[in-house]
């Protein structure tokens, strides 16, 4: 059901969505892993707080496309559009990525 609302419907992942639950899976699981390979290097190339950034800007851009109805891409253009225009956003995440660090209590 989800796949054919979600990829079939849509004529997206249509290439994922023919594989066998096997198949899905050991994408998905290569895929986890070299995220986290990625981010395990960068953190050692440009440290935690690049890291988090790039993760929590990822999120906003996520959650950003769900709830206006548009593509990661969209959304990730207007995420980075509207931060240019608003220097205060970039003020707002860095200091909650010290507060992540640092681990202060909320």
């Amino acid at each position: 059901m989800v796949e054919k609302i979600h990829m079939k419907e849509r004529l997206m992942g249509l290439q994922f969505s023919i594989k066998s639950r096997e198949a899905k899976d050991r994408y998905i699981d290569a895929n986890i892993k070299n995220i986290i390979s990625e981010l395990s290097i960068e953190i050692k190339n440009f440290g935690i707080e690049i890291v988090l950034r790039k993760l929590l800007l990822s999120l906003m851009s996520v959650q950003l496309a769900q709830n206006i109805g548009v593509d990661h891409h969209a959304a990730t253009e207007e995420l980075y559009y509207y931060m240019k225009k608003n220097e205060d956003t970039s003020i707002i995440i860095l200091e909650f990525i010290d507060k992540i660090i640092k681990n202060k209590q909320w």
